[in-house]
């Protein structure tokens, strides 16, 4: 076996629809393989949300782009002799295979490890793919390869409608979709061949099961199928867009057996080694088969079948990437047996997806073939009901299960198209047509969906029925809805109780859940690991719930045996993402470092913190009221932290609180302080700091008074709320009553909450920790972007470039007077606006935000470890104050920018405003603010224009603001289209530009022509307002500008700083360091 010196790690980037949080896990398990090793890694990836790009990991991290000129300049400078490109995803494998057929690798002497370049080309590639495929025996689906538009439509001619067409070289079926029939084959093409260089059409086999096993291989040709998985929903709808279940339900033991076999022999045909994903297609009718595809990486799947099973898929690939052979790797939850065996499992593993379409302006909500979710849960039990409805629970969008759900609307007449058509709603329809008696045939008919599935939801619809018949709840009834997964507030809510007396109730019965264990060998061995969930199918608890560690760690405060609970941050969502997964692990990991026994209670299986060596014990279970009770009962912890998770860990600290659970830090009184607009507002008179003028209003009148009186523009959204959810800007009484009408339902119970919109204000953000009120460490963060565009979405220029020290100095005591009157000890984080030497606080959250990680890193000092020592008490006051730390006189600069998945999101309008819509961020590093910003762009997928510009400006002041701008890009030798106001406006101010015509009319040169032809490098388009929903011209620039995979500027102020770095910067300027030459 030879031996490494150092490594390469190529990751993923920022988190994207199609390629998210599983990357940071399957990544930091590399880098934790490799250190066993002795190996040195170097890693590339410029997503400084993520576990990975944490300190202690990696030897050297480089935050630059995942892309081929950057990671040359790598090699060049680090000389790694490996390289891994499986674990960072579609973009790290990409990368890889340019790099590869450029001969970088040869020409630098770096290995590729794993499985070969050409194995990986022929598993991409779709001709290959196919031909590989037959040429073993197997079936693959009918289909041709195409390389241009005419040649598509001739095969979909040959193969026959209708066809599915897929993008090669795509993550997540990117530029993929059904077509019935030319114009629909036409209007696919178009987007698909943006993105990729071959298109696929192929048979439509829309109906057939989806299966995909999870195979294991090392070089020595020994090879096991970790886990398989069953799609509930029928082939058409992407596996990442399916909920999905492991082990398969309903394959005979003879097609289980028969699909394994194929999965191995294509494997081994392939030569993988390490870890990969095959998918199959199954005629529930007939038996017959297709291949559709493997992935010769890690992927989503991965990261579940790893969780599902407790198998760590990526950190044995890993090793098998260095040429180890499976027996000679040890089972990781046994510590007895080796990784050479095949899990068995005797539980289900439920995995249902999150979407976020509502987010979204104009966006279609049908789920097809390409990945629209966001993120995703994983739910653990003994039976299908159960997972079901515990799984539903867990994706915190307000169901309370299966049924008894008091929210949803769903229309009768409209049943049978719900039900027939994909979308986020569906599972629910089908449980309204249960009750309302529809048969299961019918409904897998209308489906697709295997009638065994449909037959475990109506069994959740029977004991709906018999709960409501007998409201008493007599013991057998409450035994059977606990093991149908129904939950204490689903009782209250069918029984016409409340929640805690339901709970008093089975109690008292002694209904209580157990705490089983995930073994990987169905209790066959002993095991070692602390990886548990809870179910009411048992008797017994596998584990003791005494301490596992009998002395306190050397150097910690605390004593013997005592424990910490940190809440999870649940699924990903739009504003809630992988870095307060970040703070989660980082809290964990400062309690064990104290000396205490840490407890994780989380359910995303993307995550680093449900990966069970991260803590003492792992609760892969709900985040809910009723559940973290029921752990608390059982470990009776020190305390609980609630802080590291976000909003949805948060929201739980009252009701904690109010059950007798010790909430550290902050108490939960001053978080409602906080959360509550009420009483925070009157905390802001009191301290005679000013804010926004809002007022909470309960009648469309009230609203129009209000909006009056303080003047237009106003900002207006429905109470408490996560991430800007149904937000919208009114700059007149029109569009005020439009929204209103439209989005939301007024009244007593949902009032509106409707404040004063400063127009050019400036956001400024703090992240800070204090101790017992006294602010200890503060960060400050500058937004690019004027107010109006989300703090989630902005770009933050850390520390402040362009902010007056006078400023400065005020926001840090405005900090000091909140964190005093709140007694704040933890982390907390505030949002300003300053106009004219005015400064407003917008508001203020008593646990960490979305740009912890970020500050931490650009710091060099991690606020969740210094906010966890100041929550344990284990650090005093003049400690802290004897750090001394500077956070603002830093000699680099580090800018965050957000990283937008609109290419996946059909029709959504790709603008930023006051409504969340990136999925994840990047973060790099610069001499000044114009290299960092330029770095952290070409990280997202912007490209340097080669040379036409499309400028489109709304509002006059726009353009004349943007006027200096545009005579910049005509000194570096840009060439400009315009809109026709826009170009009669350059003309007149002396500038040269090409009208072009409007898309919805007859005159030629028009818009479509120049953008469908790539003839333009950049879009400039910035609105006259965020708000409009119908489809207008500066609309259809935008989503064709995606469409095409034009890069795209909807912001003024992020327009003048693309000009500005890009006249002090050329690609070969920036500079090619790591993290540690600049922290």
């Amino acid at each position: 076996m030879r031996k490494f010196r150092k490594i390469l790690i190529l990751g993923s980037g920022a988190l994207k629809i199609g390629e998210a949080g599983e990357f940071d896990y399957s990544g930091s398990q590399a880098i934790k393989a490799m250190r066993e090793e002795k190996i040195k890694t170097v890693l590339v990836n410029p997503n400084i949300a993520t576990n990975q790009t944490s300190k202690g990991l990696a030897d050297k991290v480089y935050f630059l782009p995942v892309d081929e000129y950057f990671v040359e300049k790598i090699i060049a400078k680090e000389h790694p002799d490996g390289v891994l490109l499986g674990f960072g995803g579609q973009t790290a494998l990409n990368c890889g295979l340019e790099l590869e057929k450029r001969g970088v690798f040869k020409k630098y002497g770096v290995k590729v490890l794993g499985t070969a370049v050409s194995a990986i080309e022929k598993t991409e590639d779709r001709a290959l793919f196919n031909r590989e495929i037959l040429n073993i025996g197997m079936k693959v689906p009918r289909s041709i390869a195409c390389i241009s538009a005419k040649m598509a439509m001739a095969a979909a001619l040959k193969v026959g409608y209708p066809v599915i067409v897929r993008a090669a070289f795509a993550l997540g079926g990117k530029g993929s979709g059904f077509a019935y029939n030319e114009k629909e084959l036409s209007v696919l093409l178009d987007t698909a061949f943006a993105y990729s260089k071959q298109v696929l059409v192929e048979e439509n086999l829309k109906g057939w099961k989806e299966l995909e096993y999870e195979v294991v291989r090392d070089q020595y040709d020994n090879c096991i199928v970790v886990c398989n998985m069953e799609n509930f929903d029928p082939l058409g709808i992407h596996t990442g867009e399916s909920i999905v279940v492991a082990p398969s339900q309903t394959l005979s033991n003879e097609e289980y057996h028969r699909l394994r076999e194929r999965a191995m022999a294509v494997i081994r045909h392939f030569g993988i080694v390490g870890e990969c994903n095959i998918q199959f297609a199954l005629d529930p009718a007939s038996e017959d088969y297709r291949i559709i595809e493997v992935n010769a990486r890690l992927s989503r799947s991965s990261a579940l079948a790893s969780k599902a099973t407790g198998y760590p898929l990526a950190y044995i690939a890993a090793k098998l990437a260095l040429g180890y052979a499976l027996p000679e790797l040890k089972n990781a939850v046994t510590k007895t047996t080796t990784a050479c065996f095949e899990p068995a499992l005797d539980y289900l593993a439920l995995k249902i997806p999150r979407w976020d379409l509502d987010k979204f302006r104009m966006v279609s909500q049908e789920i097809s073939s390409e990945m629209k979710s966001v993120g995703e849960i994983m739910a653990i039990g003994r039976s299908f009901e159960e997972v079901l409805q515990k799984g539903l629970r867990m994706l915190q969008i307000g169901l309370y299960g299966f049924v008894a759900n008091s929210k949803v609307d769903i229309k009768p007449e409209n049943l049978a198209h719900e039900i027939q058509v994909p979308t986020p709603r569906r599972i629910l329809a089908i449980a309204e047509a249960l009750r309302r008696g529809m048969e299961v045939k019918k409904i897998s008919k209308l489906s697709g969906i295997d009638q065994w599935f449909l037959g475990k939801l109506k069994n959740i619809v029977d004991t709906e029925k018999e709960i409501v018949k007998n409201k008493n709840l007599p013991k057998p009834i409450l035994e059977k809805a606990k093991k149908m997964g129904f939950s204490d507030k689903q009782l209250a809510e069918l029984t016409g109780r409340q929640e805690e007396e339901i709970r008093q109730y089975r109690k008292k019965m002694g209904i209580v859940p157990v705490v089983k264990q995930i073994d990987t060998m169905a209790a066959e061995y002993p095991a070692k690991t602390n990886y548990l969930y809870l179910t009411y199918h048992g008797t017994q608890d596998d584990v003791s719930q005494n301490s596992a560690k009998k002395r306190p760690r050397e150097g910690g405060n605390a004593k013997a045996g005592q424990k910490i609970i940190v809440l999870g941050s649940g699924p990903y969502a739009i504003g809630t993402s992988v870095e307060f997964d970040w703070c989660c692990v980082n809290a964990v990991r400062a309690a064990g470092e104290n000396g205490y026994e840490t407890i994780m209670i989380n359910y995303n299986p993307e995550t680093v913190s449900t990966d069970y060596d991260m803590c003492d014990r792992l609760y892969f279970d709900e985040l809910s009221l009723e559940r973290v009770l029921d752990i608390c009962e059982k470990e009776k912890p020190e305390g609980v932290i609630v802080g590291a998770g976000g909003q949805i860990s948060n929201n739980l600290a009252l009701k904690l609180a109010g059950a007798g659970v010790k909430i550290l830090g902050t108490d939960a009184k001053n978080i409602d302080r906080a959360e509550d607009r009420h009483k925070f507002s009157q905390i802001m008179d009191k301290l005679a700091i000013d804010q926004p003028k809002w007022k909470e209003l309960n009648t469309i009148d009230q609203v129009k008074k209000f909006a009056k009186e303080v003047g237009y523009p106003v900002l207006v959204r429905p109470s408490y709320v996560l991430s800007g959810a149904a937000m919208s800007v009114a700059h007149n009484d029109d569009s005020l009553m439009q929204f209103l009408n439209k989005a939301i339902n007024i009244s007593q119970e949902a009032p509106v909450v409707v404040s004063k919109f400063e127009q050019g204000a400036k956001e400024i953000e703090i992240d800070a920790v204090a101790l017992k009120g006294n602010v200890i460490i503060y960060a400050i963060g500058e937004h690019i972007e004027n107010a109006g565009v989300h703090s989630g979405d902005a770009t933050i220029v850390l520390p402040p470039q362009k902010v007056y020290i006078e400023t400065i100095r005020r926001i840090k005591d405005i900090t000091k007077k909140i964190a005093k009157e709140l007694h704040i000890t933890g982390p907390f984080n505030i949002q300003f606006l300053a106009k004219n030497n005015e400064i407003k606080v917008i508001e203020c959250n008593l646990r960490a935000s979305r740009s912890f990680p970020f500050s931490s890193k650009v710091t060099g000092y991690n606020f969740i470890q210094i906010a966890t020592q100041a929550m344990l008490g284990s650090k005093n006051l003049s400690y802290f104050r004897r750090q001394n730390y500077k956070t603002l006189d830093l000699d680099y600069v580090g800018v965050k920018v957000s990283q937008f998945s609109f290419s996946r999101l059909k029709g959504a309008d790709p603008i930023s405003g006051v409504e969340m819509a990136s999925t994840g961020e990047v973060g790099c590093f610069g001499n000044d603010m114009y290299e960092a910003f330029l770095k952290a762009m070409l990280s997202v997928g912007f490209r340097i224009p080669k040379k036409n510009i499309l400028l489109s400006i709304g509002t006059i002041e726009d353009k004349a603001d943007f006027l200096p701008t545009a005579e910049l890009f005509v000194t570096m030798g840009y060439k400009f289209f315009a809109t026709e106001g826009t170009s009669k406006f350059l003309f007149e101010n002396g500038i040269e530009n090409t009208l072009l015509h409007k898309i919805r009319g007859n005159l030629k040169p028009n818009l479509l022509d120049a953008l469908s032809g790539r003839n333009i490098d950049l879009v400039v388009n910035i609105p006259k307002n965020y708000s409009r929903e119908e489809v207008t011209d500066g609309y259809l620039i935008r989503r064709k500008a995606i469409d095409f995979n034009i890069p795209l500027i909807t912001n003024l102020q992020a327009a003048k700083l693309i000009a500005e770095s890009l006249k002090r910067y050329k690609l070969e300027d920036l500079a090619i360091k790591e993290w540690k030459e600049y922290v």
